[in-house]
């Protein structure tokens, strides 16, 4: 099955060799998409070797179902390379998980923010650490089963959506650098659902064929931000006032870390006749800012540390028109960027949008086509 429509004289990686001269490190994370990508290289003859990172305690991993890189999900990412027939490694990245991605996680949390820690882990542990240490195999090239696309453009590696809406996986892997792209290759990008992934993994006899997708970010247990937290930074959850727009005390609170910008359940501050939201995060002071839901809208997104893939330098023009998505679950909508230098600029929604919040990516598209431009991270509150 050839993962893309590539020249007579290149392989399905887009390299003028036999399969079987080229190398390729695959990022397995122990989930059924990874596995299948292993396994269809491997298929295809392809000098394949499996790297796993284990990114935090074992001990704690093995007693969490549904997460990634977790006690079982090593054991399974094993079980794949030893059924398919490629070496497999295991990497302890837990000091530098920790330090590239844990901490500033519970930092912005304290700092009134709302991370995104999955994308600063592609940028920081899996397309940097990970990536060299693939070169240092000798592979010419590092594959996941991120579901997104890379296409060869005029200028170079281009980066598209997945084919697959339901799977896109771009708004955590716009700060993929143009470097980074000349090495990465996804070979799910273009496929229609999961559920050929899944009939993939059926095909290949993986034992991960049925394993449940992961929800939950990997340290994170059930979801709950604040108790993480609470164990990185102990006393993080000190109690304050929750007020309205002018200041009038409404209730209490045990935490500016419970809070999440545009959160409407769970206040405690019942009995009111408009429902109120969380509009601003004050760490200095202590408070919770509730107003009605209009107080959320805004058109103005300050962005900074811009990753760039456009063709054209970022400052060349005044302004950039593209779509942008500035949360995971919305679709991209029109927006003007104006570049302030090489990494910050402002960007200007065409239409108001609701519970913007510092710490989330903006991630630009170009307009018109499934290209990605990049993105940067939003920095201020409102």
């Amino acid at each position: 099955m050839a993962l893309d429509q590539t020249p007579d004289n290149l392989n399905s990686l887009g390299f003028a060799k036999a399969p079987e001269d080229t190398r390729v490190v695959v990022a397995m994370s122990g989930g059924v998409d990874s596995s299948v990508v292993a396994a269809m290289l491997a298929e295809e003859g392809y000098d394949v070797v499996g790297v796993t990172l284990q990114l935090y305690d074992h001990g704690a991993a093995l007693a969490k179902k549904g997460a990634c890189c977790a006690g079982r999900d090593i054991h399974d990412a094993r079980r794949v390379a030893e059924e398919m027939g490629f070496p497999h490694y295991v990497l302890d990245y837990e000091n530098i998980f920790k330090d590239a991605v844990i901490d500033e996680f519970a930092d912005s949390y304290l700092a009134g923010a709302t991370p995104v820690p999955c994308i600063r882990c592609n940028e920081r542990v899996k397309f940097k650490d990970l990536l060299e240490t693939a070169k240092d195999l000798d592979a010419d090239c590092m594959a996941t089963g991120h579901y997104i696309q890379r296409k060869m453009g005029a200028a170079g590696p281009e980066l598209h959506s997945a084919a697959d809406a339901n799977r896109d996986q771009s708004y955590f892997l716009f700060s993929t650098t143009p470097e980074q792209l000349d090495y990465l290759r996804f070979p799910l990008g273009h496929l229609p659902s999961k559920a050929e992934t899944r009939a993939l993994a059926a095909k290949y006899g993986l034992p991960v064929a049925d394993k449940p997708d992961s929800q939950d970010i990997c340290f994170v247990p059930n979801g709950n931000y604040a108790s993480v937290i609470e164990k990185l930074r102990p006393g993080a959850g000190e109690p304050g006032e929750i007020v309205d727009m002018d200041g009038n005390v409404l209730g209490a609170h045990q935490g500016v870390i419970h809070y999440t910008i545009g959160q409407r359940r769970g206040l405690g501050i019942g009995g009111l006749s408009t429902p109120l939201y969380v509009v601003k995060l004050d760490v200095d002071t202590k408070r919770v800012i509730v107003g009605p839901k209009e107080a959320l809208a805004t058109r103005d997104v300050p962005v900074r540390e811009i990753n760039w893939l456009g063709d054209a330098p970022f400052e060349g023009q005044a302004e950039h028109h593209v779509n942008v998505r500035v949360r995971s679950t919305k679709p991209p909508m029109p927006a003007a960027i104006r570049p302030v230098s090489a990494v910050e600029a402002k960007v200007e929604l065409l239409s108001p949008e609701e519970g913007i919040s510092p710490g989330q990516a903006c991630v630009f598209y170009e307009e018109g086509t499934s290209r990605i431009l990049g993105g940067g991270w939003i920095w201020r509150g409102y």
